[in-house]
């Protein structure tokens, strides 16, 4: 299946096709996440009509994929009625929720939508961590009891586990937690900078030594290291788009703002003023993201590391050069590299 979705999306990419959306329905939300890169204030949300229209646009524009995040989504009155309008649209629908206000009720309406996966973030297996981090009491209850929820009615829930300083060595605990409720798992050591440029949480990131015990643990990568060695940067791949952003996804934000990606706050115009087709085809910023090879980035195409590494475009924007290298990817790809070092002499 990962096969046929990757053909799909480097299809969509030669046709700069907007297949993938993340759209956003509110930043509002009932926690207070320490790493959270949002304004939680309403500033203007677009109404019930307003997203309908939105989503009537993407469909006829070609999306497929779907993911409906915020802040936290079900604080709008509408969702259900948003879901469900989606759906008809036959939009293959994720949701992103902290879920604390899913109830075995939502959990029944989820499931009857067709909803192909809920992610929820669970920061710790213990529960005083989670809190801590959510600074929400009793947030890790609920969320779990949600959890149980969603899985009673057989839906496919994914439990994604963002990794700060506060929670680095408690991932092996929400793994065993994610397996004994039958959810998938993912980790993520990424800390984001706030979108209106404040990088002060960047000083959750974990350190260097904790990325490379995530990256040679077992339990995650298996019984050896998945990365090839570093070699030569690869020629071929020098005409390659450096990322689906702006080629085949974009990020709608609760105001209509359209950017290349959640992580890519590269303003590209707003769905009040402009239809999406019109931002989608003619966008300067947008013909801008799309004019960027592999070639065109001075630092990363030089780079040994280019096979391994995971650089993100917007995480480069935020540090100030949308062609310039992201330190945190940076970071990453040199202990991927340790790691597989490691591993091969283990």
């Amino acid at each position: 299946m990962s096969s046929l979705l990757d053909h799909v999306m480097g299809r969509a990419t030669d046709l700069a096709l907007p297949i993938s959306v993340h759209f956003d329905l509110t930043y509002r939300c009932n926690e207070r996440c320490v790493h959270c890169y949002l304004d939680h204030e309403d500033h203007g949300e677009l109404t019930t009509s307003e997203v309908k229209d939105v989503l009537d646009q993407l469909a006829a524009a070609g999306t497929l994929f779907l993911i409906f995040s915020g802040g936290e989504l079900l604080l709008r009155n509408d969702f259900f009625e948003l879901l469900e309008y989606a759906r008809g649209l036959a939009f293959d629908v994720k949701l992103k929720t902290n879920a604390i206000l899913i109830k075995e009720a939502d959990a029944i309406r989820i499931r009857e939508l067709g909803v192909r996966q809920v992610q929820v973030s669970i920061y710790s297996h213990r529960a005083e961590v989670h809190d801590a981090i959510t600074k929400v009491a009793g947030s890790f209850d609920r969320s779990i009891a949600a959890i149980r929820f969603l899985k009673a009615q057989g839906l496919r829930v994914l439990i994604a586990n963002v990794l700060m300083r506060q929670n680095v060595g408690d991932y092996p605990g929400v793994q065993a937690l994610a397996a004994g409720l039958g959810a998938e798992f993912t980790l993520d050591p990424t800390i984001t900078p706030k979108m209106d440029g404040d990088a002060s949480v960047l000083s959750l990131r974990i350190p260097t030594t904790h990325l490379l015990q995530v990256f040679t643990d077992k339990s995650l990568i298996g019984e050896s290291a998945v990365t090839p060695p570093p070699g030569a940067p690869d020629l071929e791949a020098m005409d390659d788009a450096p990322c689906s952003a702006g080629h085949a996804a974009c990020y709608v934000s609760p105001y209509g703002d359209i950017f290349p990606c959640v992580q890519f706050p590269l303003p590209s115009g707003n769905l009040r003023r402009e239809r999406f087709e019109d931002i989608w085809r003619h966008s300067k910023q947008l013909e801008e993201v799309r004019a960027i090879r592999l070639r065109d980035l001075p630092t990363c195409s030089v780079c040994s590391l280019q096979s391994n590494c995971t650089r993100c475009p917007g995480l480069a924007y935020m540090e100030g050069n949308m062609r310039g290298p992201s330190s945190a990817d940076c970071e990453k790809s040199l202990m991927f590299e340790q790691a597989r070092s490691i591993c091969e002499t283990n």
